[in-house]
């Protein structure tokens, strides 16, 4: 891909698969009703921003998940279950992609994550491939729990590339949802919506000529 020196890949459903459907269906069996406006891809409850945000704890996230099910008695472990179920996991072929890809690029993953699915990965990522976390992989790896910002907001973006100082004429980031390309798009970044699956992030990397 011509003029692109840096590439920002988001997490979910790019490098590692989620299922949104999993966990709605989990939700419900909670208790949850209305799932589509309470728990989906394009959208949700408040709740989950301000987690995503770090704005609230995962205590005060699980007390709004009982309150969403009217069910004051579900276990921390219960609901941390039903809210980790769209966790699939990612294969080794796409950890060797994306070191080659930082041969060539300079690379940082930006992901939209909270601090019970981040404890899950983490651990995850060592019980399966025996690594502490995805430094190896990016020069610096972002999350919005952390940031305290979230995509698909202009000022997440912004923060990256001002941090290390990127152009963002030769920056591109990879997404796959169309609100967060669009966010990305504002501050003038190149963009790349993935339309695959994570297994086959490579041949996608490919055939867009990234590498």
């Amino acid at each position: 891909m011509q003029n692109i020196k840096n590439i920002i890949f988001d997490y979910g459903n790019v490098i590692f698969e989620i299922d949104f459907r999993i966990a709605q269906a989990s939700f419900q069996k909670l208790g949850i009703t209305d799932i589509e406006n309470f728990f989906a891809h394009k959208g949700h409850n408040q709740l989950f921003d301000d987690f995503e945000t770090g704005a609230i704890s995962p205590a005060e996230f699980r007390a709004g998940i009982r309150t969403a099910a009217n069910k004051p008695e579900l276990t921390d472990t219960e609901i941390d279950a039903a809210w980790n179920s769209l966790l699939i996991g990612t294969i080794q072929e796409n950890h060797d992609t994306l070191l080659k890809v930082k041969e060539k690029y300079r690379t940082f993953l930006l992901s939209n994550n909270n601090e019970i699915h981040y404890d899950w990965i983490i651990n995850y990522l060592k019980t399966t491939f025996q690594l502490n976390n995805y430094d190896e992989f990016f020069e610096r790896a972002y999350f919005s729990q952390q940031m305290k910002l979230r995509k698909p907001n202009t000022n997440i973006f912004e923060q990256v590339l001002r941090d290390n100082q990127l152009d963002p004429a030769e920056t591109l980031f990879i997404d796959d949802s169309p609100q967060h390309i669009e966010g990305a798009k504002k501050v003038g970044l190149n963009t790349l919506l993935m339309t695959e699956k994570p297994a086959q992030l490579e041949s996608f990397l490919k055939a867009n000529g990234i590498i």
